[in-house]
């Protein structure tokens, strides 16, 4: 059973020991220059706040929930172009009005501004 799998974890094991290569010698060859402007913490775009309870611009979340919602179509979408030829007419006619509705939440959101950042 073991034998199955031990491409697998040749793999893994090349892996890890790559990206732990690639990083220490990063790290080792890479300038070391700290200043202020780099050890600052750095959010989203935002300067630092003082307060954590500081409220967000709402459009900030508007584009986040845009990004969720198409990153889950995406992730709709591989699956059902796999077994389409099994499917059939009716997994094309779900699939189309499923973007269909997406399409008119897309149009509805540019509708209403949530697309534009001043």
């Amino acid at each position: 059973m073991l034998r199955q799998y031990l491409p697998i974890l040749i793999f893994l094991g090349l892996s890890t020991v790559l990206g732990l290569a690639l990083f220490t010698i990063g790290w080792l060859a890479g300038p070391h220059r700290p200043d202020a402007e780099k050890l600052s913490p750095y959010e989203c775009g935002f300067e630092a706040f003082e307060d954590s309870r500081m409220r967000f611009d709402v459009r900030y979340y508007l584009v986040a929930i845009i990004f969720i919602v198409f990153d889950l179509e995406i992730a709709f979408f591989f699956p059902w172009a796999v077994s389409l030829h099994a499917i059939g007419t009716f997994g094309l006619l779900a699939m189309l009005i499923f973007a269909l509705v997406l399409t008119v939440a897309l149009v509805y959101d540019y509708r209403k501004g949530a697309l534009e950042w001043d």
